[in-house]
């Protein structure tokens, strides 16, 4: 099946791309150029790479207490 229909990149050939260490669709698009015309696919490279329509990120304060303002403004005082 095409992922990319601009470049005729199918879901195989991302695949591929991703198991030899393409992990974003820019990378994925330096491998084979898929997502950098039109950008309709970016979309599916996404989600054959199992990260949705939005990358994963661990939070900043991973193992921290995250403090509201109020608790901010209590420790200040």
């Amino acid at each position: 099946m095409y992922v990319c229909n601009c470049f005729g990149v199918t879901e195989a050939q991302v695949q591929q791309h991703a198991d030899s260490g393409a992990c974003t669709p820019r990378q994925i698009a330096s491998a084979c150029k898929a997502g950098t015309d039109c950008g309709s696919c970016v979309r599916r490279i996404q989600a054959i790479l199992g990260r949705g329509a939005y990358p994963r990120r661990e939070p900043a304060d991973q193992g921290k207490q995250v403090l509201t303002g109020l608790e901010e403004l209590d420790e200040a005082a």
